[in-house]
């Protein structure tokens, strides 16, 4: 019997182990190598583990970031934060670019949207239009998307 802090180097477990890891949700490569570093494996029997789940097309870092973007963006975040998400799970500048492009979000009207999910009513004041600001900037809207969604939500009132 193998004791659980000696070092893991099968790449065959490793695989395995990813195996049963990503058929509960997608993982980006950097947070899977993770989970198996945390499981004992090497880097040694991670490495090749993972460039087979990749080619047998099970581990994507494209798919993981599009399903990540999808359902940031539903929860109503901004791009700003999305990108950020993404770049803490690994994911490069081109992958999370095209994750972000092929969602087709126009993101003025995204934050226009989380504003009226969040406030009762529109900013009749400039104190209820700057915390509205801080609102969607937090959400990871960039200061001119939030700006222009609090313009046009403001205009309705006047």
């Amino acid at each position: 019997m193998q004791s659980r802090s000696a070092p893991r180097d099968e790449p065959e477990e490793a695989y395995a182990a990813g195996l049963r890891l990503l058929a509960r949700r997608e993982h980006s490569g950097l947070e899977l190598t993770r989970k198996l570093e945390q499981r004992g494996f090497t880097r040694a029997s991670i490495g090749p583990a993972l460039e087979r789940l990749r080619v047998a097309g099970y581990l994507s870092d494209a798919r993981f970031a599009g399903s990540l973007a999808r359902h940031r963006a539903g929860q109503g975040y901004g791009d700003l934060r999305i990108r950020a998400e993404l770049k803490q799970h690994g994911m490069e500048r081109a992958v999370v670019d095209q994750a972000l492009a092929d969602l087709g979000v126009d993101w003025c009207v995204q934050a226009l949207a989380q504003a009226r999910r969040h406030f009762a009513e529109a900013p009749a004041t400039s104190a209820a239009r700057a915390r509205m600001m801080r609102h969607l900037t937090q959400r990871g809207f960039a200061s001119g998307v939030a700006s222009a969604a609090v313009a046009e939500w403001s205009k309705s009132v006047q």
